[in-house]
């Protein structure tokens, strides 16, 4: 039984790590899109929406656009890209940032590096408080459990 009070909170400290890294990795991609210098006009092929939670839980709706652009050396390179603005529909053309190594991790949001830095930091400092509590917990259940042995 003890177990389950170290197994669960490594567990939640595993998927916050988790969603940390994948945090930073597309913060760094978009840096290095806005930072290239390469940018292409694409076009968005498609729209459309992703719901989650229900029932219980508050409903999310996230919109995606899947935009399609011509590298400078002719590749034909497609992304989906989510949280982009309503106000792109499908068969717009749109100026994308892409790195000339990932062409694949481009992205349509206009250069914001302030934004970017202050978003993705509030997340991961979110992130290493989830990380703190679980330790603590994990803390004081070995507290508990020693002083309960004695």
């Amino acid at each position: 039984m003890e177990a389950f009070f170290y197994v669960v909170p490594l567990l939640m400290i595993g998927l916050v790590s988790f969603s940390a890294f994948t945090v930073i990795r597309r913060a760094r991609d978009i840096s290095s899109a806005w930072g290239s210098g390469l940018t292409a006009e694409a076009r968005c092929l498609r729209t459309y929406t992703t719901t989650s939670g229900g029932g219980e839980t508050p409903v999310s709706t996230t919109l995606h656009h899947v935009y399609e652009f011509a590298t400078r050396e002719g590749r034909l390179v497609r992304f989906d890209e989510t949280g982009g603005p309503g106000t792109t529909v499908e068969g717009d053309f749109v100026t994308v940032h892409y790195a000339a190594d990932r062409p694949e991790r481009a992205t349509a949001k206009a250069p914001a590096p302030g934004k970017l830095a202050a978003g993705t930091g509030c997340l991961l400092t979110l992130f290493a408080v989830i990380i703190l509590i679980c330790l603590g917990f994990m803390a004081v259940a070995h507290t508990t459990f020693d002083l309960a042995a004695t």
